[in-house]
């Protein structure tokens, strides 16, 4: 067998190796997998509820995958669900019932999430202590919940948010500035339901799955202080060039002249159950299980890799360097499964996202390996403001590139990996996944 038609059969298999990655972690599946209901008792995780008991039964959330989520709860519940308000990424709805469907931008908020994150608040604010809360939340939910503090702007967010994405500040520290200019984030939501029970089923896309993190924590207690805001201000040089509106909000509250977030000692919690029921694991686990179906050698190296993105992949690269020279850590064929998040400090002007320039960057790597493939995808299905899940590369990327005219150096510093990949024919498209558990890396050695 030729070269070439190795490295296009371990392409072959990398792409259904990250398909079943995907299938694992389906909303719909996850949500089965934790709420059963027998006659009047609905039994969520481990802890069960007598319906009965409840007059009515809401549904409100945000996220890329809260619309599929919504459909599980349909289905499972039929007529005893009363209605319900969910906020989804623009081209992530599906059909509904009884909730209703808001679509929105995302990463960076706009009118149309404020305006589905008002109708969150009224429905909440309807509710009473014999009504019951399902609140679905998954990846993208921060920016799908957008809900200014008194005196903040739309503007003003949207501004905020741009400069984190754009400095590589990491999702811990983007979220903590998040909840602290918002109304609804940080254990508010929870506020907003009180006296209501409300139960929160959780689709993770965190390292670590840090309840106060996901969707920005809007049900659960915040660990996060307007101090800490302030100090991540400073460290990427953000204090001057964020709104003054903002900025003033976070000084006032350090100097407790602003109410802090909710702790754990706020009495909404003691009416709140949380539940992760995906996360990244699930689909690094499945990965990994059908590599070794296709009889590759197969080894986790984590699910909780951050950093930033190009020092990611070259660490990467010289594990597969290992693996065909040394055979550690694992023997070849090999599939080496990874997951996380990593971070892309902008330079350039360019289109891309933090996988496809993964794959671009690891490309570079890997010109003089034999038989060796990277694959680096979104389980959303959308890598930054583009169209595509991420890239796959092979150690003849570069010079196929070459032979078009492509300069990969030069696409790379101008952060414009989606073009570059868009000429080579190496964009992994998948369209919206209607999930999201971080991203799921590859490396294959034949």
């Amino acid at each position: 067998m030729s070269r070439k038609k190795d490295l296009s059969a371990l392409r072959e298999d990398a792409l259904a190796i990250f398909q079943v990655g995907l299938n694992a972690v389906d909303p719909k599946a996850a949500v089965r997998r934790f709420l059963r209901l027998e006659r009047d008792v609905l039994t969520i995780g481990e802890q069960s509820y007598d319906l009965s008991s409840f007059e009515n039964i809401y549904a409100v959330g945000a996220g890329k995958a809260s619309a599929a989520m919504a459909q599980a709860i349909e289905a499972i519940l039929g007529d005893r669900l009363k209605a319900g308000v969910i906020n989804v990424k623009d081209g992530h709805a599906v059909p509904l019932r009884t909730v209703r469907v808001n679509e929105a931008a995302h990463p960076v908020p706009n009118e149309a999430g404020i305006e589905g994150t008002k109708e969150i608040i009224e429905l909440l604010r309807r509710s009473g202590e014999r009504d019951l809360i399902i609140c679905l939340l998954s990846g993208g939910g921060s920016a799908l919940l957008p809900c200014p503090s008194p005196g903040l702007s739309l503007n003003d967010k949207q501004q905020t948010t741009q400069l984190l994405l754009d400095c590589g500040a990491t999702i811990h520290e983007i979220n903590a500035v998040r909840k602290h200019i918002s109304a609804i984030k940080g254990g508010r939501l929870a506020r907003f339901a009180y006296p209501s029970r409300v139960v929160s089923l959780i689709l993770s896309d965190v390292i670590g799955d840090d309840l106060d993190i996901i969707a920005s924590g809007p049900t659960v207690p915040d660990r996060s202080t307007f101090s800490d805001c302030l100090r991540f201000l400073e460290k990427y040089s953000l204090v001057d060039k964020v709104p003054e509106t903002v900025r003033q909000t976070l000084v006032k509250g350090a100097q407790g002249k602003v109410v802090e977030t909710p702790g754990e000692d706020d009495p909404a919690f003691q009416l709140t159950q949380t539940e992760i029921i995906g996360s990244n694991i699930l689909a690094v686990r499945a990965a990994a299980r059908k590599s070794r179906e296709l009889g590759y050698n197969s080894l986790i190296l984590s699910t909780m890799i951050e950093g930033e993105t190009r020092d990611v992949a070259k660490v990467h690269a010289a594990i597969a360097k290992e693996v065909l020279r040394t055979g550690n850590p694992i023997q070849r064929p090999a599939c080496l499964v990874s997951g996380g998040e990593t971070t892309v400090t902008i330079r350039g002007d360019g289109l891309g996202g933090r996988n496809q320039e993964f794959a671009l960057a690891a490309a570079m790597d890997i010109t003089d390996l034999d038989d060796t493939i990277i694959l680096s995808g979104g389980t959303d299905g959308t890598d930054g403001p583009t169209d595509a899940a991420g890239a796959i590369v092979d150690s003849e990327t570069i010079q196929t590139a070459q032979r078009l005219g492509l300069d990969a150096n030069q696409y790379l510093e101008q952060n414009d990996s989606y073009h570059f990949f868009q000429r080579t024919g190496d964009l992994i498209i998948t369209g919206p996944t209607l999930t999201n558990v971080m991203d799921l890396r590859l490396i294959l050695v034949g």
